[in-house]
C-alpha cells in the first residue's frame, strides 16, 4: 500500500473498536440508502470498494440473493473482520470481504453489474483515477454508485473539534479531513467526468444525525476518520480536546448534527470504457 492507503488503514483499524457503535448508525443508514438507489436485481454481481464493516455490502448481498455475489474490499482488516462476523450472523454466504486497495484489485474489466463506493473515494490523491478504475469494472448496462459527504458534515461539532485541535497542535488542524475536498455537486461531477463517467445523476441530500449527549459526539470522533488526528495527540492534549468539545456541545445544548450527503449514480452505455 502507498502512503494514502496506509494512512486510511491505520485510521480505521484504530477506529474499529467504536466504528459500529450504535451512536454511529449513519454508516448503515447511508450505505443502505446508496444500495436502494441502485435497484439491484437477484443474481447480480456487485463490488463494494471501501466497504468498511459492510454498511452497503450487506444490504447489497441481501438484495441480489443467493444467486448473486458481492465482494467487499477495504484496506482496514479490523473493519473487514466486523463485516465477516455480521455476514455470518445473517447467513450471507454470497458475500466475501477481502483486504485490498480499490486502485489495484486485479479484477477483470466489465465484470460487475454494479460497483459501489460509499465514503471512500476521497481517501486517494487521484480521485478521478480511482473512479476510472472502478468504472472499468462495470459491465455495459451496469451502474456505478459513489457516495460522499456533503458540506458542513457534523456541524456544529466539526468546527469545535478542529478549533480545539488547533489550540493544542496547530500542525494537525485539518491535517486529515479528506472528505472536505469533494463535498459539493460540482466538484463531484468534475471528478466523475475527468474519469470518463458522464451523465451521472447527482443528488444532494440534506440530513441530520442525532446524538443523545455530548459524550455521543466523542464516541463518533473516535469511531470515524477523526480518530487519526486524536491518536496523534498526547494523552493530556487529547483529554483537553475532548473536554473542550463536550463543554461546547453541553453549553449550547447541541443534540443534532448536520449529515449532508451527495449521491452519484451512473449507468454505463455500450461502447464506454
Amino acid at each position: 500500500m502507498d502512503e494514502a492507503s496506509e494512512r486510511a488503514a491505520a485510521t480505521y483499524n484504530a477506529a474499529a473498536d467504536l466504528f459500529d457503535n450504535p451512536v454511529n448508525s449513519f454508516w448503515d443508514r447511508f450505505g443502505r440508502r446508496t444500495v436502494e438507489r441502485l435497484q439491484l436485481r437477484a443474481g447480480e454481481r456487485v463490488l463494494d470498494a471501501c466497504c468498511g464493516s459492510g454498511a452497503s455490502a450487506i444490504p447489497a448481498a441481501q438484495q441480489v440473493g443467493p444467486a448473486g455475489r458481492v465482494l467487499g474490499v477495504d484496506v482496514a482488516e479490523r473493519l473487514l473482520d466486523l463485516g465477516r462476523a455480521k455476514a455470518r450472523r445473517l447467513g450471507l454466504t454470497n458475500l466475501e470481504f477481502r483486504l485490498g486497495d480499490m486502485r489495484s484489485l486485479g479484477l477483470p474489466d466489465e465484470s460487475h453489474d454494479a460497483v459501489v463506493c460509499v465514503f471512500g473515494i476521497f481517501f486517494v490523491p487521484d480521485i478521478a483515477g480511482a473512479v476510472r478504475g472502478l468504472w472499468r469494472l462495470v459491465r455495459p448496462g451496469g451502474r456505478l454508485a459513489v457516495t460522499t459527504w456533503g458540506k458542513n458534515v457534523f456541524e456544529p461539532a466539526d468546527t469545535a473539534f478542529w478549533e480545539a485541535v488547533r489550540a493544542e497542535r496547530p500542525d494537525l488542524y485539518k491535517g486529515f479531513s479528506p472528505w472536505d475536498q469533494i463535498s459539493d455537486p460540482d466538484t463531484l461531477r468534475q471528478a466523475l467526468e475527468a474519469a470518463g463517467v458522464r451523465a451521472a445523476e447527482i443528488s444532494a441530500e440534506s440530513g441530520t444525525h442525532s446524538i443523545q449527549s455530548p459524550d455521543d459526539w466523542w464516541t463518533l470522533v473516535v469511531g470515524t476518520g477523526y480518530r487519526r488526528t486524536v491518536d496523534q495527540l498526547d494523552a493530556a492534549a487529547r483529554e483537553r480536546v475532548r473536554a473542550a468539545n463536550l463543554d461546547f456541545l453541553r453549553e449550547r445544548g447541541v443534540r443534532t448534527l448536520e449529515a449532508n450527503v451527495l449521491y452519484a449514480l451512473a449507468t454505463k452505455g455500450r461502447g464506454q470504457i
